[in-house]
């Protein structure tokens, strides 16, 4: 485990082996009990960081599957509840999908695509898909996990297998809305894009998305959430690329409504700061959600890169037909990967049965508050 005692890891261990039994007996996700903002109109979004299956991460999904095929749902059981109960919820797959298997870690990722089965019984409504490995197994690799997305029934953006796919804005119903999903990168690792494929990934560009959020709005989109997958790795702090961005995406408006409602960012694999910027949130990295042990620049193991948040967002319905749609109520909920126990870990929740992490817990608070969002509203949830 990184940085912290194998009394906790074991802990921790005990602590999630009842919710993990029962969660592996369960094939199919229950139905969600409807939350109060849905009764009101309104909805609830979760959104949680990078889906990163390392070797060792695949070999703890084959051990939970009893080394019958491959298992993400024991992993996960932890923030099912907090999960599938928000009316929408979208994940961040960073690695595209091997076939037969022919699965493997760093640093050319294919993974199991019992991933998506996974992340679907887990309550993942969506997931964004342009990252800086989309390209690793080049355009069958996307395919493969498009295709294995679309048997879960997982949505998905910022990657495609068609240039008719490229052009369509994922759209997700909620309740009385309809949220659209953008998702882009800064690069795919120096791969090229597939040859008479240039929309097979998603690449950043200021004016694009821009361009892609007013189409979106154009179709009907009430709320669009845009996931970016930016900055600087292994850096707490957001970087000057990050911060303009944000600035710039977040001023664009079509008359009196800004044309983004929700900025998601991963990549850095650390947590970072939740800020509003223009009267809009954006979280400029949630972290590594599901990773390996992670090891810095500098070759040392890093326990950050293991850490987390759960962004959750309360939306309200406009008083008058074409206003905004706004945040009513802004929550970030800690995580933590126990490599050794191979679970995601509520934090807080942890805290509560009497897991010794709250000098973890209180780390990510710091980060996550360090640009002022708790004045702007941003609280800490369960």
């Amino acid at each position: 485990m990184i940085a912290r005692s194998r009394q906790v890891a074991l802990a921790l261990t005990a602590l999630l082996a009842a919710g993990a039994a029962c969660q592996a007996e369960r094939h199919e996700p229950p139905g969600r009990p409807a939350p109060s903002a849905t009764a009101a109109g309104g909805f609830t979004l979760v959104a949680t960081g990078d889906v990163l299956p390392h070797s060792s991460i695949i070999d703890r999904a084959r051990f939970d599957a009893g080394g019958r095929g491959y298992d993400f749902r024991p992993m996960l059981s932890d923030v099912k509840p907090l999960v599938s109960r928000a009316d929408v919820a979208l994940c961040h797959m960073e690695t595209v999908y091997g076939a037969d298997g022919d699965y493997t870690g760093y640093p050319a990722f294919k993974s199991p695509p019992e991933v998506a089965t996974g992340l679907a019984a887990t309550g993942y409504d969506g997931c964004s898909t342009a990252s800086n490995h989309s390209l690793d197994d080049g355009a069958a690799g996307i395919a493969r996990t498009l295709d294995a997305l679309d048997r879960a029934g997982v949505r998905h953006a910022g990657t495609a297998r068609t240039e008719a796919e490229a052009r369509a804005v994922t759209v997700l119903p909620v309740g009385a809305a309809r949220l659209a999903h953008l998702s882009y990168t800064y690069d795919t690792n120096g791969y090229p894009l597939p040859p008479g494929q240039p929309w097979a990934v998603n690449l950043i560009d200021e004016a694009r998305i821009v361009a892609d959020a007013r189409a979106a709005r154009r179709a009907g989109a009430d709320v669009v959430v845009v996931s970016l997958h930016w900055g600087t790795e292994w850096q707490d702090e957001p970087d000057r690329q990050q911060l303009d961005l944000a600035r710039s995406l977040t001023a664009a408006r079509t008359g009196d409504r800004p044309d983004i409602d929700l900025i998601l960012g991963t990549h850095a694999h650390v947590p970072q700061a939740y800020q509003k910027v223009n009267g809009t949130w954006v979280i400029y990295g949630m972290g590594d959600q599901v990773a390996g042990e992670m090891f810095n620049h500098g070759g040392s193991p890093d326990p950050r890169g293991n850490q987390s948040t759960i962004g959750r967002f309360t939306f309200a319905p406009p008083e008058r037909k074409g206003a905004r749609w706004k945040v009513t109520k802004a929550e970030f909920v800690p995580q933590l990967f126990d490599v050794d126990a191979g679970r995601v870990v509520n934090l807080n929740q942890a805290l509560k049965e009497g897991a010794d992490v709250a000098g973890v817990r209180d780390r990510i608070r710091d980060v996550v508050l360090s640009r002022g969002a708790a004045k702007d509203g941003l609280v800490m949830g369960e």
